[in-house]
């Protein structure tokens, strides 16, 4: 049998076949063996085929086959530098979902991600959240950010999941699709997908005050099925973001704004660092480049995953 992979608890996971019946699966042992350095052999979003087995009366499947990916979302695991963790598979889009404040995304984690979401080819939009509950200034910062990212190609949408601002603009773009939100916890994933689906009635917390920062409510992706032919893949937050297997002269190609100015550099293996007649440098003296943007290509060339990390949102 064949089917649709739509959740991940680690061990066992919610498989679906065409025809809408759901199997709980688990794989064989081999899996972890095939040079897989994933933390999770099987994601969200991947097509599997798998086998029927009863024990005791309960019906359960084993999974022998993945079916090759046409693209997925890594980052490096948290607790295991040396591995890896697959978010999801087989994406048409991504949208990041970012906050100014309660909780703050900094410009090094949403570079990081649309760096690894450029280098296997999936559309990204970052949605403005929470845009209901900003003053003047944290509103002008919104603007500004946009700017930054809308010049060099990416969509950029202000939302509010709690009084529906711009939640239209967000379901059309998932029409027929399958998209992934994601960003740090507690920027209102869920409450927004609850927005766009409210029979969906997934679970929600507030901010912590203390630390400013979400509390996970989603533990595990999941796939859910929604109107218009649309399927949607909620996510736990994402603290930080760390790029995986990227060797240093691929990770300006990433940068859409660098990619297209490379040809003009002196040398093809220009990093854009101390090269002389470097288009990227002489384009960021005359600030045709976001430096916030250049910084994150500087920190992602040093493997600097110490920058990326969020943990210094925690008050002392």
């Amino acid at each position: 049998m064949t089917g649709l992979v739509y959740k991940s608890t680690g061990s066992w996971y919610t498989v679906r076949t065409q025809l809408g019946d759901t199997y709980q699966c688990r794989i064989k042992g081999k899996f972890r063996i095939k040079g897989i350095k994933s933390t999770n052999p099987i994601a969200v979003g991947d097509i599997v085929d798998f086998e029927l087995e009863k024990v005791n009366d309960v019906e359960s499947g084993i999974i022998h086959n993945i079916h090759d990916r046409k693209n997925y979302i890594v980052r490096k695991s948290v607790n295991l530098s040396k591995q890896t963790h697959i978010i999801a598979a087989n994406l048409d889009q991504v949208f990041l979902m970012i906050t100014i404040n309660n909780p703050p995304t900094l410009t090094s984690f949403i570079d990081r991600f649309l760096v690894t979401a450029e280098a296997y080819s999936i559309k990204t939009v970052l949605l403005f959240n929470k845009i209901d509950t900003y003053d003047e200034e944290s509103l002008l910062e919104v603007k500004y950010l946009a700017h930054v990212y809308r010049k060099i190609g990416y969509e950029c949408i202000g939302v509010s999941a709690k009084t529906g601002k711009n939640i239209d603009k967000v379901k059309a773009l998932m029409k027929d699709k399958v998209s992934m939100f994601s960003g740090h916890s507690g920027v209102g994933k869920s409450t927004l997908v609850n927005a766009i689906q409210p029979d969906l009635n997934l679970k929600t917390k507030e901010i912590s005050t203390l630390h400013m920062q979400g509390q996970h409510t989603t533990t595990f992706a999941e796939m859910y099925d929604l109107d218009a032919n649309a399927k949607i893949i909620d996510t736990p937050g994402i603290k930080g973001f760390g790029v995986v297997d990227m060797d240093k002269e691929e990770v300006g190609d990433y940068f859409p704004e660098i990619f297209a100015l490379k040809q003009d550099c002196k040398f093809n293996n220009c990093l854009h660092i101390q090269e002389p007649k470097c288009a990227v440098k002489k384009a960021l003296d005359k600030e045709e480049i976001a430096f916030s943007r250049y910084r994150s290509y500087l920190q992602i060339l040093q493997g600097d995953d110490d920058n990326y990390r969020t943990d210094n949102w925690e008050v002392e």
